[in-house]
């Protein structure tokens, strides 16, 4: 096991010297090949010839701590004792025996741990804490991303896509899984729902006011007692709401829905980055398998395999072909709630950061 030298940082970004491989270490910035042999390994070699193979497994992202040993002593087994987790909750071993690469890869895959995620593959879904640890979940992002991939098992593990897709969970409309190729986000669609004789004794009302994005939320007397109100005009159902102030029950089984977005790129190769858009709405929050969910991301992502060209984004793709096109191949119904052009969006979205009472 590598012995541990480096020291505490009680701030800002550590090092990332002391974690690397020695291999790597020593060729900082003097790599001159880099190849993908299959899928979830990836080679690189240096200028002095020396050579590192990564490994890309997937894990979940809520982990006991039996888990993570058990990952940490395959690391030590085949890979030296250093490893790194990806922001996609993917584990990544770096390798410098070419030996250890194909043992490495079926250890981690018959202890349940799937090597994939890179090229032209589905990547793991990127998600939200739902139920285990956010204050405002309307759903529990880690069960329905769990259940997804169960789906798409074979796109994280074999690079068919016509390029990279990653994907997002949120549950919640502040969607902290932030912009994907297809992002599952969960919609509350009704403002919440006030018990106005829990408020004074349980909510820190200028808290609650003070937490509200567009200053919906007010001070108010009802019956006699301190409470508070909602503009549902204003409103735009985020349930920020709800954590200060419980009595404003906002997650229902009829209104709280997921919703589908597509064509979100954070990348500028080949083309600008781009927002996502809606696609599909009113999706059931239905657990433990979230089914009516998959089938809608299913038959997006089929559709963009089978239709797309080589190395064409999600985004690039519906670009080409047009949303007309897109909604036509996927089957997916067009309402007038997927028009907006934008233009007036102060009034009718809340967009705008200047309050007004």
């Amino acid at each position: 096991m590598a012995e541990r030298t480096w020291e505490t940082i009680e701030s800002g970004t550590p090092d990332p010297m002391p974690f690397m491989h020695p291999v790597m270490k020593k060729n900082y910035g003097k790599w001159i090949f880099h190849s993908h042999p299959k899928p979830g390994v990836l080679y690189h070699r240096a200028e002095g010839g020396d050579e590192v193979w990564t490994v890309k497994a997937g894990t979940q992202r809520q982990m006991d701590h039996y888990t993570i040993r058990k990952l940490a002593d395959i690391a030590d087994q085949f890979a030296d004792g250093f490893v790194r987790f990806t922001t996609r909750s993917n584990i990544e071993y770096m390798v410098a025996d070419k030996n250890k690469v194909e043992p490495l890869i079926k250890t981690l895959t018959d202890n349940g741990f799937p090597v994939g995620g890179t090229a032209n593959s589905v990547s793991m879904i990127a998600h939200t804490q739902g139920w285990l640890h956010c204050d405002i979940p309307g759903s529990d992002a880690s069960g329905a991303t769990k259940a997804l991939m169960d789906e798409l098992y074979h796109e994280f593990t074999n690079c068919e896509m016509p390029n990279r897709v990653k994907m997002s969970t949120s549950c919640c409309e502040i969607n902290c899984g932030g912009q994907a190729d297809i992002a599952i986000i969960m919609q509350h669609t009704k403002p919440p729902k006030i018990n106005h004789d829990l408020v004074a004794n349980v909510c820190e009302r200028p808290s609650v006011v003070a937490r509200c994005p567009v200053a919906a939320i007010r001070p108010a007397l009802v019956n006699g007692k301190p409470s508070l109100e909602v503009d549902e005009k204003k409103c735009i159902c985020c349930g920020a709401c709800f954590p200060p102030c419980p009595p404003m029950q906002i997650n229902d089984p009829e209104h709280s829905k997921f919703a589908i977005w597509v064509g979100g790129k954070n990348a500028n190769a080949r083309a600008k980055p781009t927002f996502h858009k809606l696609v599909a709405a009113g999706i059931p929050n239905n657990p433990p398998r979230w089914v009516e969910v998959s089938e809608v991301v299913k038959k997006i992502l089929y559709t963009y395999k089978e239709d797309a060209r080589p190395w064409e984004r999600l985004s690039d793709w519906v670009e080409r072909i047009g949303w007309p096109a897109f909604f036509e191949k996927t089957g997916l119904p067009f309402t007038k709630y997927h028009i907006d052009n934008w233009r007036g969006s102060r009034a009718s979205l809340n967009a705008s950061a200047h309050i007004r009472f």
